[in-house]
């Protein structure tokens, strides 16, 4: 009964390891140890979430309502400029960033932010609730075991993810560091609005 657990999580890991705003933005708040347990939490309980949706195959409401896709596209858009142009501001400042935790961002913002780049994404209704919904119910009563193969993908992922930013942000608090982090975060934010504003309309 376990034989659906290993697809999961490879398919799982898949999809999730590719590089995107959700991805840049945990690797960030590890490196600035900026409530850091919060971020991973949420990413971990929304994969969860939009996982289990497309197992129990809410995924056809998709289908049934697109249009809800391109009202996440266009939000998305829009959030993800935002956040690259306050990246960019962040790079011209010269002075290392204080990584201590004691004047870490207010917790209500960066919640927001974590929930933004999460749900904000079509792609990860996608990703989670079509393909990963789609390909689990083709175990058929073992779905759920495949499920929580892409449930594991996730909590290693992103809990790997937030632990090994962390670890370096001592390492890596220099201004120059700094600079190309945030420069590179706003780089992968502008790319990413590019991708879904041409994204065909569902």
């Amino acid at each position: 009964m376990t034989s659906a657990f290993l697809p999961g999580l490879v398919t799982g890991l898949a999809l999730i390891v590719a590089i995107g705003a959700q991805n840049a933005f945990v690797l960030r708040q590890g490196i600035r140890r900026e409530h850091l347990g919060v971020v991973v939490g949420i990413c971990i309980v929304s994969d969860i979430f939009l996982i289990g949706l497309g197992t129990a195959g809410i995924g056809f409401l998709i289908d049934r309502v697109p249009w809800l896709l391109n009202i996440f596209r266009w939000a998305g858009v829009v959030y993800l400029l935002v956040f690259a142009v306050t990246s960019f501001r962040s790079a011209l400042k010269p002075q290392a960033m204080d990584v201590s935790g004691d004047d870490a961002g207010s917790l209500r913002r960066v919640v927001l932010a974590t929930l933004a780049f999460t749900w904000l994404n079509p792609h990860a209704y996608l990703d989670a609730v079509l393909i990963l919904g789609n390909l689990a119910n083709q175990h058929g009563e073992q779905r759920w075991i495949f499920a929580g193969g892409a449930f594991a993908g996730s909590v290693i992922w992103f809990t790997a993810l937030g632990a090994g930013a962390r670890a370096l942000s001592h390492v890596l608090n220099t201004p120059l560091t700094w600079r190309i982090v945030d420069a590179l975060v706003g780089v992968v934010m502008v790319f990413i609005a590019i991708q879904l504003a041409l994204m065909p309309a569902v």
